[in-house]
C-alpha cells in the first residue's frame, strides 16, 4: 500500500486495485474482509463494486491508520465494520460480529508512506526517532528492546533471517559494540559503518530495519495465522488475495496456497499417503501478479508488489 498528501489531506493509493478487485471477482451485496484496512483505498473500492448491500469488516493493528479509514469509510455507515486488533485473530473476530461465511478476504501487507514518515514511530532511518517499530503501542517489545538486549548471534540469526542481509555478523558486531542505541538515526549510521559506507540501490540500512520490524510484530507468524484463519471464514468459491512486498511474504504465501491446493502433503518417499489433507483452494493464478509498468511509474512504491489469488473450494 501506499500514501500520499495533497493540500494536507492524505489520499491512500492502493496498490494493483484493479487486479485486486477483479482477484475478488466482487459479487453485489457480497460480504468481505480487508485484514489490514489502512487508509481504506481498497476498501472503498471494494464498498463501491459490491454496492448496493455490500458489507465490510476492516481490521488494523494499527489505531492512527484505523483512525484514517474511519474517516475515508464514514459514508457507508453500518455497512462497514472497523476492528483495532491484529489479524492473526481474523476467525475470532468475525465470529464475535457475526461476519462468516464471507464472499472474500484481503491481506495487502505492505506498509504505507504515512506510516513510514510519521514522526515517532521509528520505522523509517530517514526521520530522527525513538527505535521503537511497533503497530500498536499496546505490544510489549520495541525495536530498542531487540537492538540492546540480544547478543551478537541473535542478532545476526535476526538479521539473516527477517533481512536476509549478508553483512549479518558484520553489523551485529558493530551494533554489539556501540550499543546502547536509541534512535533510527543511531541505528542506521552505525549499520551504514558495519557495511563499510557501501551504497547500492538500497540504503545498507533497509535490511536491518525490515528484520527488525518484522521481529517486532511477529509479521509472518501473523500472517501464517491470517491465512489459515482466511479459508477458514471464506464461502464456497470465496476469494483469498494477498499482496506481499518482500520475498519472505511472498515465498510463505506461495508456499501455503501451493499445500492447501494438493490432496497430500506427506513427505516425499512415504510408500502411501497418511496425511489425510484434502485441497482447500483451487490457485486462480499460478504465478504471482505484478503492477504494471504504468502503475510502477506513478507509484514507485508499488514496484516490489506481488499479488496471489486462492478460491476455497
Amino acid at each position: 500500500m501506499s500514501t500520499s498528501t495533497v493540500a494536507d489531506t492524505v489520499v491512500h493509493e492502493p496498490v494493483l486495485l484493479e487486479e485486486c478487485l477483479a482477484a475478488l471477482d466482487i459479487q453485489r451485496g457480497g460480504r468481505y474482509v480487508d485484514c489490514t484496512v489502512g487508509g481504506g483505498g481498497h476498501a472503498a473500492a471494494i464498498l463501491e463494486e459490491a454496492s448496493p448491500g455490500g458489507q465490510l469488516l476492516g481490521i488494523d493493528a494499527d489505531p492512527r491508520a484505523l483512525k484514517s479509514a474511519r474517516g475515508r469509510l464514514k459514508s457507508y455507515g453500518k455497512d462497514v465494520v472497523l476492528v483495532n486488533q491484529n489479524f492473526r485473530y481474523l476467525e475470532n473476530i468475525c465470529i464475535r460480529y457475526g461476519f462468516r461465511p464471507v464472499n472474500g478476504v484481503l491481506l495487502d501487507l505492505g506498509m504505507s508512506s504515512l506510516q513510514l514518515g510519521e514522526e515517532g514511530r521509528g520505522f523509517s532511518f530517514r526521520l530522527d526517532s525513538p527505535l521503537d517499530m511497533r503497530f500498536s503501542d499496546a505490544q510489549p517489545v520495541t525495536a530498542a528492546d531487540i537492538v540492546n538486549t540480544y547478543d551478537e548471534r541473535q542478532l545476526a540469526d535476526l538479521l539473516h533471517r527477517y533481512g536476509e542481509e549478508r553483512r549479518s555478523r558484520q553489523i551485529a558486531r558493530r551494533i554489539v559494540e556501540r550499543r546502547p542505541l536509541r534512535t533510527t538515526l543511531e541505528l542506521a549510521r552505525v549499520v551504514e559503518q558495519a557495511a563499510g559506507g557501501a551504497r547500492g540501490r538500497i540504503h545498507p540500512a533497509t535490511r536491518t530495519f525490515q528484520a527488525l520490524r518484522i521481529a517486532v510484530n511477529e509479521e509472518l507468524e501473523n500472517i501464517e495465522l491470517a491465512l489459515d484463519q482466511g479459508l477458514n471464514v471464506l464461502g464456497t468459491g470465496g476469494r483469498i488475495v494477498v499482496i506481499s512486498f518482500h520475498s519472505l511474504e511472498d515465498r510463505l504465501v506461495k508456499g501455503f496456497f501451493r499445500r492447501e491446493a494438493q490432496s497430500c502433503i506427506c513427505p516425499p518417499g512415504l510408500p502411501a499417503c497418511v496425511c489425510d489433507h484434502s485441497p482447500r483452494l483451487r490457485m486462480v493464478s499460478r504465478k504471482a501478479i505484478r503492477p504494471s509498468p504504468a502503475e510502477v511509474r506513478s507509484n514507485p512504491r508499488s514496484r516490489s508488489a506481488r499479488m496471489r489469488v486462492g478460491e476455497r473450494i
